[in-house]
């Protein structure tokens, strides 16, 4: 039996109920334009500045078994992006969070990833000021996605330290604003794959780690977690996941963390909304620790699960 069996047993019958579902809006829905619609339909316009030059920023909470997990602590992140960009939401962060919800009551979606974006929206600002750009706000709410399926977890996933690519540099464009500008993060992806690993890890060019491609880096050592302070984003996931930790008694430390940690290190993990804690127990071909997912992984994975329905962090969704 799988340290993983915690969760998927009773996710899978929610899974197999949705796809049997006859509700339009089961395969996902958004919000465009003021409608509802199903998410395969959503369109934007193509002259917004959010798909011409990523002028955006976005977040991400997730809905786990009819539970909204840390809405608040994610709609907290998106505003502080926003104001970051000189961004303003054309509707307020208490209509954001309502048409969530009512979102996904009305898909039946139990298991969620939930995506808000505001971009720039058709002006530019090499024309306009910030303040004369009327943004767009698109919200969607779709089944929930996996970066490590279930069956890498249950055996941990490889990765690779990338060596042709680092991440952008803070100097450039601020990792604590969540964005879309994937370019280092595709390369790494690519570099991973050609040298048969499934995740890469990317450095600051200054032999330290920041983060992988859309997730934070965690590392176990004699006990202790590790997790970089530099060059990535503040981590909803990862602030749980430290919570966790400080649960189990587990002392952690957010600083610089140079690359010769990971080859030492006892585990790796990675962390993310879209797949919670994944082990790691392949580095550059070679086995972290013992090449087995290890008793901390397993501790906090459960423990972050556990977490989703705590009463102090979600809240339930009355579903139609």
């Amino acid at each position: 039996m799988s340290y993983t069996d915690h969760i998927f047993a009773a996710y899978r019958q929610r899974l197999a109920a949705l796809e049997q579902s006859p509700n339009p809006f089961a395969r996902g829905i958004a919000w465009v334009g003021g409608d509802y619609v199903p998410v395969a339909e959503a369109k934007i316009p193509l002259l917004d500045q959010g798909f011409l030059h990523s002028d955006l920023t976005y977040d991400v909470p997730a809905i786990w078994n009819g539970r909204f997990f840390r809405l608040d602590d994610h709609l907290d992140r998106f505003e502080a992006s926003l104001k970051k960009l000189r961004l303003q939401s054309p509707i307020p962060r208490h209509e954001i969070r309502d048409r969530l919800v009512e979102m996904a009551a009305k898909s039946g979606i139990r298991d969620a990833y939930v995506m808000m974006i505001v971009t720039r929206g058709l002006r530019y600002v090499r024309q306009y000021a910030p303040e004369d750009c009327q943004n767009f706000c698109y919200l969607m709410v779709t089944p929930y996605l996996w970066v490590m399926g279930e069956e890498v977890q249950k055996t941990g996933g490889s990765a690779i330290i990338a060596r042709t690519v680092r991440r952008i540099p803070p100097g450039a464009m601020d990792p604590t604003v969540k964005n879309l500008q994937w370019g280092d993060f595709t390369r790494a992806i690519f570099e991973a794959r050609d040298r048969g690993a499934m995740y890469p890890i990317l450095t600051d060019g200054d032999a330290n780690l920041t983060e992988g491609s859309g997730f934070n880096v965690v590392l176990v050592r004699d006990g202790r977690l590790y997790t970089p302070r530099r060059g990535v984003l503040e981590g909803v996931t990862r602030k749980s996941v430290l919570e966790v930790a400080d649960g189990l008694g587990l002392p952690w430390v957010i600083d610089d963390i140079p690359v010769q940690m990971a080859y030492d290190a006892d585990e790796i993990l990675f962390v993310t909304t879209a797949g919670g804690v994944m082990p790691i127990t392949t580095l550059d071909g070679q086995p972290v620790g013992d090449g087995q997912v290890g008793p901390i992984s397993q501790a906090l994975w459960k423990g972050y699960w556990d977490a989703h329905s705590d009463p102090d962090l979600s809240f339930a969704i009355a579903y139609d």
